[in-house]
């Protein structure tokens, strides 16, 4: 070509979520029934929406404005509801401009990073959710920057290690906040997000935070919403749908501006994150009115605590089979659907394996795991030999080995098979010293 087409920042676009299913695909062609444990869509997994639900879907559909354009940042009505929300639990904070409606909260990642200036950077939490470890290096073609959330803690933010990369680069201009947590599965108590907040406002940074599953905190687990803790600092807070109605394929996210008059250089960000919205004319229009209808719904927040109470009882049964396995650590979650398996310093090595029917595709695994990392390595072999896909959770911009699957699946006896099959797997792997791929 007379010039070069490639973006440099093409090469820190990764998903780790989606990119095993590539080797999954291929090794179904060997025979395997793959059990896809990678992707957090309640709907593939069997979750059936609520009937009142689907009424007031219903009733939306009959309205003529679903079928059309929506202003740029949303139908005011859906934006004035949800600014009610937020004051409701923060005071009166927000007014319908500062709600602004995305393609879901994966639109509003590409749209925050992507208009920020390259030279401003935004730290996020290491394991990393690849949406928004992606877009942020990919908005300054540089590798993402984190901060630690430790295992050994709950996988809790590492404060010490946010204020030392803080204080180190001053690039960093914005704080990101994943809670509750993915891929740990943790959720971070009041005085963690106070501290981080007054963190942004010891040095004048802004707060992202990801809410996505702050309605899907497990009973007895105390947090609350940033909009509670962060009275003064400027903030963006991304909320959708996707997860607690749950509608994956509604493609309806919001974010929620914080503290907007306290800078006059974030308002001007924000008021490019609309100009963006602009040139696409709007977001998805049907599911946007289906919001405060469902929100305002009496049945709701039985709902949605039914929900939390399913998947804390999800997370106590993988508990009681992965548990107390040798050389492997695992923290119950406490909110949303997913949890991780950390592998112990040690436990892994190139000689671990599980048996492969198939010699075919035992020489398969083998060249796929030629310098991969090792919680990689078994994940290649878990596909294989058992046919469940769980994603390493070295694909989350961590050092740390292990993986992630979720606590998705609504038939009971195939979810104890999974957890059963998943723990019988690391005995085996970890077990074995010899052999190859």
């Amino acid at each position: 070509m007379r010039a070069n087409l490639v973006s440099p920042s093409s090469a820190h676009l990764s998903y780790a979520i989606r990119d095993i299913v590539k080797f999954g695909e291929l090794v179904r062609r060997y025979g395997v029934e793959i059990t896809w444990e990678n992707i957090g869509d309640p709907i593939a997994k069997g979750e059936k929406i609520a009937p009142w639900i689907r009424e007031i879907l219903h009733e939306v559909v009959e309205i003529d404005d679903s079928w059309g354009y929506c202003p740029t940042e949303g139908f005011r009505e859906a934006r004035e509801a949800l600014a009610a929300h937020v004051n409701a639990r923060a005071g009166a904070r927000v007014s319908a401009d500062d709600i602004i409606f995305f393609n879901g909260v994966a639109d509003a990642v590409a749209k925050v990073y992507g208009f920020l200036s390259p030279h401003a950077r935004v730290i996020g939490p290491s394991p990393a959710y690849s949406t928004h470890s992606s877009a942020e290096s990919a908005h300054c073609a540089l590798p993402h920057l984190t901060y630690d959330l430790d295992p050994e803690n709950g996988w809790l933010p590492d404060l010490v290690d946010l204020r030392r990369k803080i204080e180190k680069n001053p690039s960093i201009a914005g704080i990101l906040i994943i809670n509750p947590n993915n891929p740990t599965g943790a959720v971070y108590p009041v005085e963690v997000l106070e501290q981080i907040v007054a963190l942004a406002r010891e040095f004048g940074l802004f707060l992202v935070a990801d809410e996505i599953y702050i309605h899907m905190v497990f009973p007895g687990v105390e947090t609350v919403h940033l909009s509670e803790v962060a009275p003064d600092v400027p903030a963006i807070v991304m909320r959708g749908i996707s997860k607690e109605l749950p509608w994956p394929g509604s493609r309806c996210g919001w974010i929620e501006v914080l503290n907007r008059d306290q800078d006059q250089n974030f308002s001007a960000y924000v008021d490019s994150l609309v100009a963006a919205k602009r040139l696409e004319v709007c977001s998805t229009s049907g599911p946007q009115l289906a919001v405060p209808r469902v929100f305002d719904d009496p049945r709701y927040p039985a709902h949605l605590e039914a929900r939390a109470r399913m998947y804390a009882e999800r997370a106590q049964e993988a508990l009681r089979e992965l548990g107390s396995i040798p050389g492997v650590r695992v923290n119950p979650a406490q909110g949303a659907f997913y949890m991780t398996a950390l592998f112990e310093h040690g436990a892994l090595n190139h000689n671990n394996r599980l048996p492969i029917a198939d010699p075919t595709l035992r020489e398969v695994v083998e060249r796929q795991c030629k310098g991969a990392a090792p919680d990689a390595r078994f994940v290649y072999h878990l596909l294989a030999s058992t046919g469940i896909c769980v994603v390493p959770l070295t694909g989350f911009y961590t050092p740390h080995p292990g993986f992630r699957f979720t606590l998705l699946e609504t038939d009971d006896a195939k979810r104890a098979w999974i957890f059963r099959t998943l723990a019988q797997a690391l005995r085996d792997y970890l077990e074995s010293d010899k052999g190859a791929a």
